[in-house]
């Protein structure tokens, strides 16, 4: 069966996660995605590993699906040969630092002039505007998206989150353009450039959020795990009391909170008319959380969650990180896959989340570093075995 993206040729030179997240994407959706390493390899690949023979998890993690070549982009002939494969590519990616790629020599007039119908995508912190020139890691980009200001308890710092909102939030952003660019391609004939910045990213994520700086003209504050406006909502203990044992409960309708009332043993709240609408409910949460906590703490967090979801009350137990890779409904999903690796031996990792009934998606392992040199520089781009051995001897790929 063919894939949703077959015969899209991407190059990738993307770095750590803000660009691997959008090629892999790709990757995932069929296209042919070759990963351009220098020779010693992209810093994500061995600096944030913890054993230096073998390439690092966060790698593996975000190179799925993709073939890598090595190549110097600062040689004359390294450059002379990324040319011909933008010659025959389709997109190229990267999130290099600001002007990084206009200093090598391929800034956007170049990439026309060498592809006209390439599709050229970049990932940046901040991009145009006053911070420009600014450099910005997955932190930055939660600051200065508003991420940062609305998380937390509402009496402690502002807190980042873990999920890549700003890394791989702004890769699937792109991804998005990248996508859309190809289909516009059909009807002009031409490429253009896709732009991402980490901040945009962020801000759109949390844009909902916003709504209640509109009604009251002031900073948006903290809340921690509960709901301004719907109750109960947050975050309950259970047994056996770890680290990770609890469960998140969030009623939003009469409906939901009746169901909970007879589940709790108190039915007559459900009729208890300070409890009749959610901003009512959510205005006496102190009051009701700890009725909701008393019968979750006689509980495990997957009895819990499996007696209110089965009764129709949105819940989901807390998983670490060990439960989420063995979690049946991702496994059954193919969403945790199981992958083989030359070093790594087997191990289980996130797939797709994107599924397509006609293009299902198959996961491989990240490449070896330069493991597709003879197949992309050889086969696709037409270098015989003498012009390989001199570019590998003199450094070139």
């Amino acid at each position: 069966m063919g894939k949703a993206l077959d015969g899209i040729v991407v190059l990738d030179l993307t770095q750590y996660e803000a660009g691997p997240s959008c090629t892999e994407m790709l990757a995932w959706l069929g296209a042919d995605v070759i990963k351009i390493e220098p020779p010693g390899g992209e810093p994500g690949r061995r600096a944030l590993s913890e054993r230096p023979d073998t390439d690092a998890w966060f790698f593996l993690l975000l190179n799925a699906n993709k073939r890598s070549v090595t190549l110097d982009l600062k040689s004359p002939r390294g450059r002379a040969l990324f040319e011909r494969m933008l010659g025959r590519a389709d997109v190229l990616v990267e999130n290099f630092g600001p002007g990084a790629i206009e200093r090598l020599g391929f800034g956007w007039d170049t990439l026309r002039r060498i592809n006209p119908r390439l599709v050229a995508a970049s990932v940046k912190g901040f991009g145009g505007g006053p911070y420009a020139d600014y450099k910005s890691f997955e932190w930055i980009a939660q600051a200065m998206g508003g991420a940062m200001s609305l998380t937390g308890e509402p009496d402690g710092p502002p807190l980042r989150a873990e999920a890549g909102l700003g890394d791989t939030g702004a890769g699937l952003h792109c991804a998005i353009g990248i996508l859309a660019a190809l289909v516009q391609r059909q009807t002009t004939g031409e490429g253009q450039r896709v732009e991402v910045a980490q901040q945009d990213a962020v801000l759109n994520l949390v844009r909902i959020h916003l709504r209640e700086h509109y009604v009251t003209g002031r900073p948006v504050p903290r809340r921690g795990n509960r709901s301004p406006g719907a109750g109960p909502s947050n975050l309950y203990r259970c047994r056996p009391f770890g680290p990770n044992d609890y469960v998140f409960i969030h009623v939003a309708t009469l409906e939901m909170w009746r169901t909970l009332t007879r589940i709790l043993g108190r039915p007559e709240l459900g009729d208890d008319p300070r409890f009749a609408d959610r901003q009512g409910r959510a205005d006496h949460a102190a009051e009701l959380d700890p009725l909701v906590e008393a019968w979750t703490e006689k509980r495990t967090k997957q009895e819990a969650m499996e007696m209110l979801a089965g009764a129709g009350i949105p819940c989901g137990a807390v998983l670490d990180s060990g439960e989420v890779l063995s979690d049946p409904s991702l496994i059954a999903r193919g969403m945790v896959v199981s992958l083989e690796h030359p070093t790594r031996g087997r191990f289980a990792m996130p797939g797709n989340p994107v599924h397509l009934s006609a293009s299902p998606t198959a996961v491989t392992r990240a490449p070896l570093l330069g493991e597709h040199n003879a197949q992309v520089f050889g086969a696709w781009l037409g270098c015989d075995a003498d012009e390989l051995e001199r570019l590998r001897k003199d450094g070139v790929i």
